[in-house]
């Protein structure tokens, strides 16, 4: 176990009046954390990106289903069941391309549906939902060690997006594998994308690194290329939001070119995701439904206009990794080398 300066973050904490979310939105200039109450304002709070990250986002949506059980049951301990789907169904509308906010409502139904009538479901959910929660940290621990074994010598490393405490459950998936690394030597100094247009890079990742005292340099996303080409760079490691069956790869925008651009520099490309991540019932990323975000995202910045009003905005959230772009993909469960149908069979043995 590493020590607490590489796990001090959480973005998700249960307390007894609901779910605590740091909000994301007003990182790194201050550090306020919302408080939800109802279903309705987790999905909110995901749907707004007061939290995100896939992970996360599905451990948020399990401790709304705990609120939504507590709300309907004082409702009507009869009726508890079928008021609380409206709240499950509006939790799985807050965005549609994370496949972990699907699997934990999935798994929090079939809890609801092995309980018993007339019994509070609080308690039983409560522990479920904390359950998906601890699994979570624990699996990125896992995937740390396992992703930090590929590592050789001492590395410079780039990474995309926010993949660390503040999008799972703690510690992080890429950024976890990163921090493991460091901790052992085997990084020097991490390159960190901005990540247009949300600025997860500058604003979180780059919040995280220098708040564990990890060397970081940010970089504006179209950097990135140049700086691959110089030989800087040994390892590209991102996070992702689903994964397909033969390993295709959905990940916040700009993940597709950075592939592209490493295998075009021979660098090695590392995508660090827990299995819930992976959506076995999809065989290709063509089938992946990538998220469209509002407009206002591509044509403000801070509030203030930097496009002509009317300009047409083309604004999705994600892009795809075609499999074989990724020389590793890391699990909880092991590491796939050079991904494809058949290998990724092997994480359901």
């Amino acid at each position: 176990m590493l020590s607490t300066k590489y796990d001090a973050i959480r973005a998700v904490i249960w307390a007894e009046m609901g779910v605590q979310f740091l909000d994301q939105r007003r990182l790194p200039e201050e550090e306020t954390y919302q408080v939800a109450t109802r279903a309705s304002e987790v999905a909110e709070a995901i749907t707004k990106m007061v939290v995100r990250g896939a992970p996360a986002i599905g451990i948020a949506a399990a401790y709304g289903v705990v609120l939504a059980a507590r709300a309907r049951f004082s409702e009507s301990s009869l009726s508890w069941r079928q008021l609380i789907e409206a709240d499950l169904c509006a939790l799985a509308a807050a965005r549609p391309t994370a496949v972990n906010l699907f699997w934990a409502l999935a798994r929090m139904r079939s809890r609801i549906k092995d309980l018993p009538d007339n019994v509070d479901p609080e308690a039983v959910l409560l522990a479920e939902a904390q359950s998906i929660h601890l699994e979570d940290i624990e699996a990125n621990y896992q995937m740390s060690k396992l992703g930090a074994a590929l590592i050789e010598g001492s590395a410079n490393v780039l990474t995309h997006c926010n993949t660390g405490s503040l999008a799972t459950g703690g510690f992080g998936t890429a950024l976890g594998v990163i921090r493991h690394a460091y901790s052992k030597g085997q990084i020097k100094k991490v390159f960190a994308d901005e990540t247009r247009p949300w600025l997860q890079g500058a604003r979180l990742t780059a919040w995280e690194l220098m708040r564990d005292q990890i060397p970081t340099v940010l970089i504006a996303d179209s950097v990135a290329p140049y700086l691959l080409g110089q030989g800087q760079i040994q390892w590209v490691i991102i996070g992702a939001d689903r994964i397909a069956a033969n390993g295709d790869t959905a990940n916040k925008i700009g993940s597709y070119s950075l592939a592209l651009a490493a295998r075009h520099h021979g660098v090695r490309f590392m995508v660090v995701a827990p299995t819930s991540t992976i959506d076995w019932s999809l065989s290709s990323g063509s089938e992946i439904p990538i998220e469209q975000r509002p407009q206002e995202e591509i044509l403000t910045l801070a509030g203030k206009a930097v496009a002509m009003p009317g300009t047409e905005v083309y604004n999705p959230a994600f892009d795809v990794t075609p499999a074989d772009l990724i020389d590793a993909l890391v699990t909880e469960k092991g590491v796939i080398l050079q991904p494809n149908s058949n290998r990724m069979k092997t994480l359901l043995a």
